[in-house]
């Protein structure tokens, strides 16, 4: 895989402007969808039970998102993904706070087993609770740097049978076999409320145009990185607020160039890439 390869792709999301299903938290649709929108996705946050099976089966990628989860979210998770894998479309996963309470636990566990999940994003406590692994959590965020993030997701991806992203300092991406690290980003991301959210989406609309699990995770997540790097430039130590407009606008102007450039994966094993 190497960085001309990602911003190809980058280029197909905007040719092909797929419809990405989000069933999120409601503390960051709003950032989601201009997030998506920006990048040259087209972002949907229907919810209802009464149409996320319709919804799902139409779209380009399924997003699950449990930062605010309630019975009858979870319910529309459950009918929205049994839709899409009914259709063949990739649905992918952030088990928000996995760890924090069993209720959150147990309902990110439930989704793993009931559903075909294509790729889980998450921080390294959230993945270590869903894969049955304690790590310490607070609220949702990881209490500090949970260490060995790639023995981690390579045994979660090994467990859960599925593409498994951590991210932190740096971004580690598995298959149980294959693994990339990606060291783009920057620590600003942590302290905008809906960074991570928003990538797990735009994995989405990045699988919604590459059937590989695995070369969509690596994509979405070195083309974000780069953005995040171009923001931080932009907003020039202005804090995390004109970060957040700064990364919407990245987003929307990072290019192929830029992915080349900036881009920086690494292969931890022998892929079978091209």
């Amino acid at each position: 895989m190497n960085t001309e390869q990602i911003g190809e792709l980058l280029e197909k999301v905007r040719d092909h402007n797929p419809l990405v299903h989000n069933i999120t938290n409601v503390v960051v649709t709003n950032f989601t969808a201009n997030g998506l929108l920006s990048l040259g996705a087209s972002p949907v946050m229907a919810h209802a039970a009464e149409e996320v099976a319709d919804m799902a089966k139409i779209a380009g990628a399924l997003v699950l998102n449990i930062g605010t989860l309630d019975e009858a979210k979870v319910n529309s998770m459950l009918i929205a993904g049994r839709a899409a894998n009914a259709h063949g479309i990739p649905i992918i996963f952030d088990p928000v706070g996995a760890g924090a309470t069993p209720y959150r636990t147990e309902t990110a566990r439930k989704i793993m087993n009931d559903l075909n999940i294509s790729v889980i994003r998450g921080n390294a406590a959230e993945i270590a609770n869903v894969a049955g692994q304690h790590s310490e959590i607070k609220g949702v965020d990881a209490i500090g740097d949970h260490g060995h993030n790639e023995e981690l997701a390579e045994s979660a991806a090994r467990k859960l049978d599925t593409v498994t992203v951590i991210t932190g300092k740096h971004d580690v991406i598995s298959d149980g076999k294959i693994t990339f690290i990606v060291r783009n980003g920057v620590s600003l991301l942590t302290k905008v409320t809906g960074a991570g959210c928003l990538l797990t989406s735009i994995i989405g609309a990045f699988h919604a145009v590459e059937t590989s699990s695995m070369r969509s995770a690596v994509s979405a997540l070195a083309v974000y990185g780069v953005a995040a790097e171009l923001a931080e430039r932009a907003s020039a130590g202005k804090g995390p607020g004109t970060f957040q407009i700064e990364l919407l606008n990245s987003l929307n102007k990072v290019t192929a160039a830029n992915i080349e450039d900036l881009g920086i994966v690494e292969q931890r094993r022998i892929s079978t890439w091209g």
